[in-house]
């Protein structure tokens, strides 16, 4: 029991799901949110504010512009893609407090929240999480 408890804290301590991140960034939380996709991919759609940080690109030079005491959150397109998980293992390694977003842009968007870029969405503020 204690190794299943100490899991579900782990699962806690590591990911964040949109709604979650909706409700740090509209209370204006300590939070970067970082694309880990390619810059054309960002171009296309992501996250309003976030910033695009590679994951093959991620490193002390690139990373320097970033608060150090945020929390750092990064996503990519959603389950069928890792980008998100490399660039956690990559700002972790550089000393980040991280978190990955669980189900990426994918799930942020079916969560009905806005995103930015060429074909941006104004998202549908009627849903509510039912967590």
């Amino acid at each position: 029991m204690q190794a299943q408890l100490q899991h579900y804290l782990d699962k806690l301590a590591y990911e964040i799901d949109s709604w979650d991140l909706k409700v740090a960034l509209t209370a204006n939380e300590n939070v970067v949110v970082i694309d880990a996709r390619s810059a054309e991919a960002f171009a296309i759609e992501h996250i309003p504010g976030a910033i695009n940080v590679p994951h093959r690109t991620m490193g002390e030079e690139g990373t320097s512009h970033i608060d150090r005491n945020a929390l750092v959150v990064t996503y990519c397109d959603g389950i069928g893609c890792n980008a998100s998980t490399k660039g956690a293992l990559n700002m972790t390694r550089l000393g980040f407090k991280v978190k990955e977003l669980m189900g990426g842009l994918d799930w942020w968007k079916r969560d009905g929240h806005p995103t930015a870029g060429e074909k941006g969405s104004q998202g549908n503020s009627e849903i509510v999480c039912g967590c």
